[in-house]
């Protein structure tokens, strides 16, 4: 965006006495040409940047001129990275925070960069939950940041699928994922996710602790996403597609699904060969029923059979007078 990328512009010319055209298009990824305007544009909103020509020139702010973020504080700092994002801050307890942090912001840029700041901000939204969701409760969250920052020793009942347990964690990190919120914290030895809202009580302990010099956070996600992927789709199902199911693949299956989906040219009846990660067979075959009539399974074995089983069932029971009760299991 132009108005982040002035900035960008204007925060590199102040840390450095001079820097080429060329230099300043490798920091803000843009063109040389590109860089010829935006200064242009910092010179039109009163920025005072002159250029030196020959082998040896570049460009310089005039005077030592400067853009302070006078009065910020540690904690309003630490917000900053939430611009724009007002309900996540709201759920953290940082939204007067964040308030107050974007407003000695903006008061600290030119008055140029302020109109571009204002025009972004009314122009962008981040709607963070998932579409037909409620924005997930997470009344612990403030807590919980609490704790992370702070590095102190949480004690909680959690509610998991087995029923509740008692766990004494080392908050580490809090992920925003799809509109839910997560817990990365170390257990003993093991480093685990929790999800927030099944939280059921938490205390805050005065004991502080040593945060792993080894952990980043968004590597340990990153992992976590692809081990998740592949204990969710562990099947390859090999299917027949017909073209208008080849079209909508995009929007019934997932990017991960996409991703590792490979689809053949369509053979002479206008059918694809298609293979695709699903999950277990009473899974992944809700997952590809969902195509109707656009998609046939044809492997491995248990997943056309388990499949089968399903349509069978569909088959007797809207084939019956009335509502069926009760009934066998739908699939192996």
């Amino acid at each position: 965006m132009r108005a982040g990328r002035l900035l960008k512009l204007l925060m590199t010319l102040q840390t450095h006495d001079k820097v080429t055209a060329t230099e300043l298009a490798q920091v803000c990824e843009t063109s040389v040409r590109t860089v010829y305007r935006d200064i242009d544009a910092l010179s039109e909103m009163g920025v005072p940047v002159y250029s030196e020509q020959g082998a040896h020139g570049g460009y310089r702010l005039l005077n030592g001129y400067r853009t302070r973020l006078n009065g910020l504080s540690a904690e309003e700092a630490e917000t900053l990275f939430l611009a724009g994002l007002t309900g996540p801050a709201q759920k953290m307890g940082l939204q007067s925070t964040l308030a107050d942090a974007q407003l000695k912001l903006m008061t600290a840029l030119p008055e140029g960069m302020r109109r571009e700041a204002n025009r972004l901000q009314s122009r962008f939204l981040l709607d963070a939950p998932n579409w037909f969701s409620d924005d997930e409760k997470a009344e612990h969250l403030p807590q919980l940041m609490t704790a992370v920052l702070d590095q102190r020793l949480v004690g909680m009942s959690y509610q998991s699928w087995k029923g509740v347990r008692q766990r004494e964690a080392q908050p580490l990190g809090v992920v925003l994922k799809g509109g839910q919120w997560y817990l990365v914290a170390q257990v003993g030895v093991d480093i685990r996710t929790y999800r927030v809202s099944r939280i059921e009580a938490l205390e805050l302990r005065e004991t502080v602790f040593e945060r792993p010099a080894d952990f980043h956070l968004t590597e340990f996600w990153q992992a976590s996403l692809r081990r998740m992927e592949a204990l969710q789709f562990p099947v390859m199902a090999e299917v027949r597609v017909s073209a208008t199911g080849v079209k909508i693949m995009e929007f019934l299956c997932t990017s991960y699904v996409l991703d590792h989906a490979t689809v053949e040219p369509a053979d002479a009846t206008g059918w694809h060969r298609v293979t695709m990660p699903v999950g277990n067979p009473s899974h992944g075959c809700g997952e590809l029923l969902r195509f109707g009539a656009e998609l046939e399974v044809i492997g491995p074995p248990h997943l056309r059979r388990a499949m089968e089983n399903l349509v069978s069932h569909l088959s007797q029971r809207y084939r019956s007078s009335g509502p069926a009760v009760g009934g066998e299991p739908l699939a192996e």
